[in-house]
C-alpha cells in the first residue's frame, strides 16, 4: 500500500488542480494552502472552514506530516534550544536567540551533516537525510511560537545556520524561504533571513542568478587554502579563489554585501597572518565580517576558543584596514545551543 503524498509538498497550483482532480471546486485548494502556511494548520480536523467530507476526503488521500518539539532548553541567557521530532523519527535542533533589539531563530536544512567542518559538533554526525521545505518551515513557526509565549513578540531575523549544509539541499531552502516571506505564509521580509554556506560557489551564483532577496553568509574560518581545508575539506572543492568570484558575483547580482563568518580558534586562524590573509579575502569584494568566538564541542575536536586579547588585536586590526567587522559574542553556551556546538548533545 503507497503512501498518501505530503499535501505540502504540493504548490498552489498543483493543490488547486488536486482538488479538482477529487471533484471539488479549485478555491479551495487555497483555503487549504492558507490553513497549511498562514494558519499554520498540523492535521486536517484544524481547517474548520471546510466541511466534515472534504477533511475526511483530505485525510484519506493526502498526509500532512509537521515537525513537532521533542525537547527544549533554556539558558541563563534566555536562548532556548529546541530539538525538534520528524515524522519519521529522526530529530533536528533549532535555537531561539533574543537580545535587547531582537528575535532570531536559527534553524536547521538537514538532518545530519555530510561536510564534516573539523570544529563543528554537527559534521561529526552523518547526514540521514535532506529536509522537506515544510520541516523548515515548522521550526521557524515553532519557534516564533515560543519567541511570542517566552518574550511577547514574534522574529525579528532567520538564519539558516544549523544542522546541515543549506546549498546541498537547495530546492527544499529556497521553497521554505518562499513560503517564510510569502503572503500566504509569515509574511516576513526576506532581508530578515541569512543563509549560511560553508562554500558550494556554484550554488552561490545560481542563488543571486535565481533573483536571491536574502542575505548571505559565508563560514569562511580560514583565509589561507591550506589551512581551510585542513578544518573545512569542502574547501579542496571549493576553493577561495572559486568562492572569491562566486561572492563577487553574488554581490554583482544582488547589490548586497555577503557577510564573512570567521570562527576565531586559539591557535589555528588567530595569528598576524592569518589576520594579513583574512584582510587580503574580504578586499576582493564589498563584505561584512563576523567574528566568532569559537565554542568548544568536548571530546569530539580539542579546538579552544582564542583569549579575549587577542580576539580584540584581531578584531582591531581588521578595523584598521577599513573593513566592516563585528565580533559576536555566543548565545546558549550552557545548554550546548551556541554555534558549532548543535548536536553535540542531541540524544542525551
Amino acid at each position: 500500500m503507497s503512501t498518501p503524498q505530503d499535501i505540502r509538498s504540493l504548490s498552489l497550483p498543483q493543490l488547486e488542480q488536486a482538488l479538482k482532480d477529487l471533484g471539488e471546486p479549485a478555491f479551495r485548494g487555497r483555503q487549504i494552502y492558507e490553513w497549511l502556511w498562514k494558519k499554520g494548520a498540523r492535521e486536517f480536523s484544524a481547517m474548520t472552514n471546510l466541511s466534515l467530507a472534504l477533511r475526511d476526503k483530505l485525510q484519506s488521500h493526502f498526509s500532512l506530516l509537521p515537525a513537532g518539539i521533542h525537547t527544549q532548553q533554556k539558558s541563563k541567557d534566555g536562548t532556548i534550544k529546541c530539538s525538534f521530532m520528524l515524522h519519521d523519527g529522526n530529530l533536528i535542533e533549532g535555537v531561539l536567540i533574543p537580545t535587547d533589539t531582537r528575535v532570531t531563530a536559527c534553524v536547521s536544512s538537514q538532518v545530519g551533516c555530510s561536510l564534516d567542518c573539523k570544529f563543528c559538533a554537527t559534521g561529526y554526525l552523518k547526514r540521514q537525510r535532506n529536509l522537506e521545505a515544510g520541516e523548515i518551515y515548522d521550526q521557524v513557526w515553532l519557534l516564533n511560537e515560543l519567541a511570542e509565549k517566552h518574550y511577547g513578540k514574534g522574529l525579528d531575523n532567520i538564519v539558516y545556520m544549523g544542522m546541515g549544509e543549506p546549498l546541498l539541499n537547495y530546492a527544499n531552502v529556497w521553497r521554505s524561504v518562499a513560503l517564510i516571506t510569502g503572503e500566504d505564509g509569515l509574511n516576513m521580509s526576506p532581508q530578515r533571513i541569512t543563509v549560511s554556506t560553508a562554500g558550494i560557489a556554484k550554488m552561490i551564483e545560481k542563488m543571486a542568478d535565481d533573483g536571491a532577496k536574502f542575505n548571505l553568509a559565508l563560514s569562511l574560518h580560514a583565509a589561507n587554502n591550506e589551512k581551510r581545508t585542513a578544518i573545512m575539506p569542502i574547501n579542496a572543492s571549493n576553493n577561495l579563489e572559486m568562492l572569491a568570484e562566486a561572492l563577487k558575483h553574488w554581490y554583482d547580482k544582488t547589490g548586497t554585501r555577503p557577510t564573512l563568518e570567521y570562527t576565531v580558534i586559539d591557535g589555528v586562524n588567530d595569528d598576524a597572518e592569518e589576520m594579513r590573509e583574512l584582510i587580503t579575502f574580504a578586499r576582493k569584494f564589498p563584505c561584512k565580517i563576523n567574528l566568532i568566538e569559537y565554542n568548544p564541542i568536548g571530546e569530539l575536536a580539542p579546538y579552544m576558543p582564542t583569549g579575549d586579547n587577542k580576539l580584540e588585536r584581531f578584531a582591531n586590526g581588521l578595523s584598521a584596514a577599513k573593513l566592516i567587522v563585528n565580533v559576536r559574542r555566543s548565545r546558549g553556551k550552557d545548554i550546548d545551543a551556541a554555534c558549532g556546538q548543535l548536536a553535540n548533545k542531541l540524544s542525551d
